[in-house]
């Protein structure tokens, strides 16, 4: 298969482990930034959904922060582009769509492998409308973004530029799965579907040769989710 863009990573691995080496950090300001909030601002810290997504998105934003040092500082690119955030030049459309048939796809592959039903730390945040707001913002949009600029962005290029496109696409959707094994307690059925679908926003970043398409899929994909959870629920 041949991408639409060739755009080949300038980085190295040292420089994957520069941004490995901020995972902690960025969690130790996450928990500052945490107590800080709930310090200053008690009433809305006492959500659940509040405190988890403000850790969270403090993490995510500086973990962004050291991508973005790498590429611009050292290198002295622009971050963007540099991590392939640009309009798809085909596939724009399929990526529009395929979110929910990609979430069907993989529902009917769940019960096939009889996947046992496990609450997730993100249906646990939902005690209210506003909670509900606040989650669906970072499941749809802010989620996908920071998880493809890291996967499908800066890592993918990586490893396609050392090993080849294929194994790049499965090696970063491993470790996209890799990530979410917490949120469902290991389980070996879930992080099979959650590795295929990486592998599904791997070969739509190749293919398109835009990060911001991956994302588009991505963010598709997990509103279709949120929506069949808010059906079953309701």
């Amino acid at each position: 298969m041949t991408p639409s863009r060739d755009r080949r990573a300038f980085w190295g691995f040292e420089d994957l482990a520069l941004f490995l080496g901020a995972v902690l950090p960025a969690w130790l300001v996450g928990t500052l930034v945490l107590r800080f909030g709930r310090a200053l601002a008690p009433g809305a810290f006492s959500n659940n959904a509040v405190r988890a997504l403000v850790f969270q998105s403090a993490i995510y934003a500086l973990l962004v922060g050291a991508m973005y040092m790498v590429i611009t500082f050292r290198y002295g690119r622009p971050f963007w582009k540099s991590m392939g955030w640009v309009a798809p030049e085909r596939g724009a459309w399929w990526c529009v769509f395929g979110g929910p048939a990609l979430a069907g796809g993989l529902s009917v592959l769940g019960v096939i492998l009889h996947t046992p039903t496990i609450p997730t730390p993100v249906e646990s945040l939902i005690s209210g409308r506003g909670s509900l707001v606040l989650v669906a913002f970072f499941a749809v949009v802010l989620g996908p973004l920071f998880e493809e600029l890291l996967f499908r962005g800066f890592l993918q290029p990586l490893l396609q530029r050392a090993l080849g496109a294929w194994p790049a696409i499965v090696l970063a959707a491993t470790g996209f799965a890799l990530l979410h094994g917490p949120e469902y307690q290991w389980g070996w059925q879930q992080l099979l579907v959650i590795g295929l679908a990486g592998v599904a926003f791997g070969y739509a970043r190749y293919k398109t040769g835009s990060t911001a398409a991956g994302a588009l899929l991505h963010g598709g994909y997990n509103l279709t989710f949120f929506v069949g959870y808010l059906i079953q629920t309701r």
